[in-house]
């Protein structure tokens, strides 16, 4: 996994990249955010769609809203970037829709959309 520090607009921002499928359940999901926390300060956090399982983005197995809620818990705002486009569901576009329209949680396509969300909530 990567972790680049980096400051936007006077915030501090984590961008998080690597293997794919690293977050498989919501413990390494918020040790990740509390590590990054610990070592950055940074409370945002941009995050690849690819480190999430591909379970995240079935929204019946219940991951993505704990994960989620893990970090709205422990006031960790987050933006997780990459290619939605080929998911069908219609709760999941709803799901990312509302994130959107929220202050903590953003689904957006690229990094530097990522960043410039954080930067900005």
């Amino acid at each position: 996994m990567t972790v680049e520090h980096l400051t936007e607009n006077g915030v501090e921002i984590a961008v998080i990249s690597g293997p794919e499928g690293l977050i498989t359940d919501p413990r390494p999901a918020l040790e990740l955010a509390m590590n990054v926390q610990y070592e950055t300060g940074a409370s945002r956090i941009a995050l690849d769609k690819a480190v999430f399982a591909e379970d995240f983005f079935i929204l019946s197995t219940g991951l993505a809203g704990e994960i989620l809620q893990k970090f709205i818990n422990y006031h960790v705002k987050a933006a997780i970037w990459g290619d939605y486009s080929h998911y069908t569901s219609k709760p999941l576009r709803d799901f990312i829709y509302e994130s959107n329209h929220g202050r903590d949680i953003f689904f957006v396509d690229t990094r530097e959309e990522a960043i410039r969300r954080l930067a900005e909530a």
